[in-house]
């Protein structure tokens, strides 16, 4: 795990910022706001909930679905390519409930025209007001079909974020939002998204890699090849694990190094098996977890699952419920309050822990 958590910037050395946080993990799953601006402020130095706002405002870093059709943080320099890797996933996933929501390729078309002519010259607007459009135009925006066809429009590159209306997301058209340029041909597209994933998040396997992307194992495979991304098969001859670089792992930190994971953090979601994340003495209690897996807000000691965190705001500062699975020692304890004070960094409050 000491080689993953130097991947994914968790430790070692940060990343300058934000932004280029995003650029080395390729995307960043964001359908948690919140949770996913402290994930970028956990692999960088100087972050704070405020400033990552602000970038997404400024369009420096976008919101849009893209892989296995979540929100992720993407790079405007990225968005195009990685849209148009996804796209092909998209009649995969969605072709049953598109037949529930009585959608279809020219209602998809038709959806994305008026989105276009909505949102013209500049103007940002909230998804009800985007339902509002297609209402006017005569397409049905109930129930689901109005977030379907705004993923649509999303992976055929229509539209992406705009900067946020108070506490209400918004959306842009694509091309005013990011200036063209060069386009990445798709073998060359797969290629650098298997780059960026194995260099930011390995050692991983391609079934990893697959699950993460979204794309289909035949694709996962080509683009592992066409990157030569260097693996080593485990000694009982499975899949082996692809790293962008091997590197002498050295012995354990002392302190130890703790982490408080948020929802659908990288470091938890972006492996199909995370077998590896769970301590062999200290199992899971998912009775303690928000939603009842490593996906939750999760404590972790020197990349171990130890335990379950949940955020209060009180009267003068963040209250930080720790609920630990089994006992942590008294160096992992000052570890996990030290992950604490710097959460209260990022969100420029003390922080008052509890449970330790």
């Amino acid at each position: 795990m000491a080689r993953r958590l130097r991947a994914q910037r968790l430790a070692g050395n940060p990343l300058p910022g934000a932004a280029e946080v995003v650029g080395w993990m390729g995307a960043v799953q964001a359908q948690d706001y919140g949770a996913a601006k402290w994930a970028l402020a956990q692999r960088a130095g100087g972050v704070t909930d405020d400033l990552v706002d602000r970038l997404v405002d400024e369009g420096a870093i976008l919101r849009t679905h893209v892989m296995r059709s979540t929100w992720h943080f993407v790079l405007p320099a990225d968005v195009r390519w990685m849209v148009g890797l996804t796209r092909a996933g998209r009649g995969r996933s969605s072709a049953s409930r598109f037949r529930e929501l009585e959608l279809d390729e020219p209602t998809v078309e038709r959806a994305s025209l008026v989105f276009r002519a909505a949102l013209t010259g500049g103007r940002h607007l909230t998804r009800p007001e985007l339902g509002v459009a297609l209402e006017a135009a005569g397409i049905s925006a109930r129930g689901q079909r109005l977030p379907h066809l705004l993923i649509c429009a999303e992976t055929d590159a229509v539209i992406v974020s705009g900067p946020r209306r108070g506490r209400e997301f918004t959306y842009a058209l694509l091309d005013e939002r990011v200036p063209a340029g060069p386009e990445l041909e798709r073998p060359a597209a797969l290629a650098e998204l298997a780059r960026r994933y194995f260099r930011s998040h390995g050692p991983a396997r391609v079934r990893d890699f697959a699950w993460w992307s979204g794309l289909a194992a035949a694709d996962a495979r080509a683009a592992v090849e066409r990157a030569g991304i260097p693996g080593r098969t485990p000694a009982d001859g499975g899949d082996p694990w692809l790293d962008a670089e091997w590197e002498p792992v050295r012995a354990r930190r002392r302190p130890p190094l703790a982490h408080l994971l948020p929802n659908f953090d990288e470091y938890t979601v972006a492996y199909r098996d995370r077998e590896a994340l769970v301590h062999p003495e200290h199992p899971l209690e998912p009775g303690l977890l928000s939603f009842g897996s490593v996906l939750a807000n999760v404590v972790t000691v020197d990349g171990l699952v130890r335990g379950a965190w949940r955020r209060a705001r009180a009267r003068r500062a963040v209250q930080v419920d720790v609920r630990p699975f089994g006992w942590l020692e008294a160096p992992e304890a000052a570890a996990v309050a030290e992950a604490g004070r710097r959460l209260g960094v990022f969100l420029g409050c003390p922080v008052e822990m509890e449970g330790l």
